[in-house]
């Protein structure tokens, strides 16, 4: 079922049952209320990546408060999104663009990995959670990625599961085409692997190319900036072997 992006979408925390008030905090009064201005009983969609959209009226028992009161569900929750985004972090202004972008492109995990070239960090993970709810709001989506804390690439693909098949671009492949690579690749589990502007480095680049459970792409015959190459590598990986194939 398509999402309805004629009404004001929100992300909620608590469980969602029919008739049973949920109690807003200070930011989403404030945005509710002095933002949106919304009245007494007007409508709105909620989704807590749990229990599905549903549709809510707004309720104020007082002037300071307003509660979220669920009248019917308009989408069931589908299943989470299965693939894995793993990227070097870019600077906070370009970080964010990845975050919501990924969002958008069916991530169900953002794993933050730090490589020997990164130039970005990670300051706070609950900025990155928040750009991804603010993402699912705005683009109909009902699941909320797992966003998970930094961790070093080597340390990362030593205990990697070498059922999920990990995709990374590689500037240097020998053709521009990903469509072969991505056809050949029979596992159903998958990870994409963005890494830092200026690429991965030799060490880290033979390390990848040693081990069984990683496919290297090339993504076309033009140098991408990390967070292009992301949604250009997120797209093809959807259209060939994800969700829109």
């Amino acid at each position: 079922m398509r999402a309805n992006f004629r009404m004001q979408r929100l992300f909620v925390s608590a469980p969602i049952e029919a008739g049973k008030a949920i109690a807003t905090d200070s930011d989403q009064f404030n945005y509710l209320a002095n933002v949106l201005r919304m009245d007494d009983n007007a409508e709105l969609l909620i989704f807590n990546g749990r229990d599905g959209e549903w549709l809510a009226r707004a309720s104020y028992p007082s002037r300071k408060k307003v509660d979220l009161i669920p009248i019917e569900i308009t989408r069931p929750q589908p299943a989470d999104s299965d693939l894995h985004y793993l990227f070097a972090p870019l600077k906070v202004g370009r970080l964010d663009y990845l975050i919501q972008k990924s969002v958008e492109m069916g991530a169900g995990v953002i794993q933050p990995v730090m490589t020997q070239h990164v130039q970005g960090r990670i300051t706070s993970i609950d900025r990155l959670r928040a750009n991804a709810i603010e993402a699912a709001e705005q683009c109909g989506i009902l699941a909320i990625p797992d966003v998970r804390e930094p961790v070093r690439l080597t340390t990362l693909l030593e205990t990697w599961p070498a059922e999920r098949r990990i995709i990374y671009c590689d500037e240097g492949a020998e053709t521009n085409n990903p469509v072969p690579a991505l056809g050949a690749i029979k596992e159903k589990q998958h990870a994409l692997l963005i890494g830092p502007e200026g690429g991965f480095s030799e060490d880290e680049r033979q390390l990848l190319r040693s081990l069984d459970f990683v496919t290297a792409i090339p993504l076309g015959p033009r140098i991408l900036r990390a967070d292009t190459a992301a949604v250009a590598a997120f797209a093809i990986i959807q259209a060939t072997i994800g969700d829109w194939h």
